[in-house]
């Protein structure tokens, strides 16, 4: 029972990490593509390893699946709306005159 509850704190902890290094990459990092890179890439696997670590916490596997639907869900939302705003950023810049 102490190793599932280790298990579940040290995996909430790695999730909290991927989610400061992914809103510290949205503040820090210099253009468009890098910030929607940092926040997608990072947010979803914290949403992952919070999740994982939901599920071994209440041990069902109902619970599991639907946890496992929500973060899927998640991550093909958040592909898809930083291709977009992407897209949109690309659309709406100038052109380099050299």
């Amino acid at each position: 029972m102490i190793w599932t509850e280790l298990l579940v704190l040290a995996l909430l902890g790695t999730g909290l990490g991927f989610y400061a290094a992914g809103s510290l990459g949205l503040l820090r990092f210099p253009d468009t593509a890098s910030r929607l890179h940092a926040l997608t890439k990072a947010d979803n696997v914290g949403l992952g390893l919070v999740a994982l670590a939901a599920a071994i916490h209440w041990g069902s596997g109902a619970v599991a699946a639907k946890l496992a639907l929500v973060w899927l869900l998640a991550v093909i939302a958040a592909g898809t709306t930083s291709q977009l705003l992407a897209r949109r950023v690309r659309k709406n810049e100038e052109p380099d005159r050299r």
